[in-house]
């Protein structure tokens, strides 16, 4: 899910797929697959045992992968010839592997575990949630896929992007920079582990999971941000410019995409052993492991968003103060820098309008 964070979080993505008539679009894209989807599910009850998880998961698999293939074709606004030959099969793959199957399945898990929590269990009431599953994760795929498409159209044409969210730029920061990435990765397996704690005083299944997923969403939310800063300001304290930017602008970030996405990441983690792994039970263990992993690949993730932002800053000056809008949040950073980098035409924080 690194690339949704990145079309919202780095400026000029977040400003190319947030724009009126591609929002209109999008509203499009999203709704005629839903149909599809719900179409798909009713065939598919009466042809396979949808109430087994991983059929209803392959089908999910197929269902987004076969939707995010077409969404971007929507964006891209190509002929599929010119897309192949422009793009490159690699580029296709990693749309249709990672931002179809893979993604489609994380979300439909996403979908599982929340109802779960929400004592509406798939493995008791299997209709319900196998629906909203498929119907779900589609409809996600379908956005994120046309939005992807219109940022690499909007390339094509020569409009200059550097980042892409593809996560091969993440791959680099890894291999060149992880002396820095290091200590942050071990902070959030240590801060995560202590998710477990929960569980061990509250007996209810569910309450217990749900206490333990306010714990991750605090902690990997509050890490995410932290990080972030460290990425940004790589050569100076994030301590200090955690503490120069005005709280209300903080809660933004640490709420999206930071608390966000740590909850979401663990749901999917919980997912994976109750509708996967078909564990009966959420173990102090399990949920130790979990909490470290989701909440270390925040703080990765963080550090990540913050050094594109940082770069964005660095090579692309001549951007005007709207492309370097960010639409989950609103002044955060131009408030702590102060006037000098508002003076600059840098205010890092302003924001536009979500899509």
């Amino acid at each position: 899910m690194l690339h949704r964070m990145a079309l919202r979080v780095i400026p000029s993505l977040s400003l190319a797929v947030t724009e009126d008539a591609v929002r209109r679009t999008k509203r499009i894209v999203m709704f005629v697959p839903g149909l599809i989807a719900f179409g798909v599910y009713r065939l598919a009850k009466h042809l396979v045992p949808i109430t087994e998880p991983l059929v209803l998961l392959a089908i999910s698999s197929l269902v987004a992968m076969v939707t995010a293939l077409l969404a971007y074709r929507v964006g891209r606004a190509a002929s599929w010839s010119a897309i192949v030959r422009q793009d490159g099969l690699k580029l296709l793959s990693w749309l249709g592997g990672w931002i179809g199957a893979v993604y489609g399945v994380q979300l439909s898990l996403l979908v599982l575990t929340l109802l779960w929590i929400m004592h509406y269990s798939y493995l008791e009431h299997p209709d319900g949630p196998a629906m909203m599953a498929i119907i779900i994760s589609c409809t996600s795929v379908a956005r994120d896929a046309f939005e992807i498409g219109h940022v690499r159209k909007l390339s094509v044409l020569g409009r200059p992007f550097l980042t892409f969210p593809d996560g091969e730029q993440l791959r680099v920061l890894v291999q060149r920079r992880a002396w820095q990435l290091g200590p942050w990765a071990l902070v959030g397996l240590g801060v995560g582990a202590l998710t477990s704690l929960p569980g061990l005083v509250i007996t209810d299944e569910q309450g217990a999971a749900l206490a333990q997923l306010v714990t991750v969403t605090l902690l990997g939310g509050g890490l995410a941000l932290c990080a972030y800063f460290g990425g940004l300001y790589p050569a100076s304290s994030w301590l200090h410019s955690l503490r120069q930017t005005v709280p209300g602008e903080l809660l933004k970030y640490w709420w999206w995409p930071g608390m966000a996405f740590a909850s979401t990441y663990y749901l999917v983690a919980m997912g994976v052993l109750l509708f996967v792994v078909r564990q009966p039970a959420m173990t102090v263990g399990a949920t130790a492991v979990m909490g470290a992993l989701v909440t270390a690949m925040m703080a990765v993730y963080g550090y990540y968003l913050g050094d594109r932002r940082h770069i964005e800053d660095e090579q692309a000056p001549q951007l005007s103060p709207g492309m370097l809008r960010c639409p989950f949040m609103m002044g955060i950073l131009g408030k702590s820098i102060g006037a000098d980098d508002a003076a600059g035409g840098f205010a890092l924080g302003k924001t536009g309008p979500k899509g």
